[in-house]
């Protein structure tokens, strides 16, 4: 699975992942490899990714957005 994660000033990451959980504003979820499609917003909280490698990453976000789609992650956070 391919996740990219955005800010305003910079790309923050952008690579393959087993993982990523994301503060959504109904509450945190998390989405693995073959999940349904999905559009949603995000509330201030924290990222948690899992790298193909397993190595863990954390990003501190005030609000965003996530889509999922065919295996691909984007996130925009503010």
């Amino acid at each position: 699975m391919k996740a990219t994660i955005i800010s305003p000033e910079k790309t923050l990451f952008d690579g393959d992942i087993h993982l990523i959980q994301v503060p959504g504003t109904k509450g945190s979820f998390e989405v693995l490899e073959n999940h349904a499609p999905i559009i949603s917003t995000l509330e201030k909280g924290q990222i948690r990714v899992i790298t193909k490698e397993g190595e863990e990453l954390y990003f501190d976000i005030e609000s965003g957005f996530i889509e999922v789609k065919d295996n691909i992650v984007n996130v925009l956070i503010m």
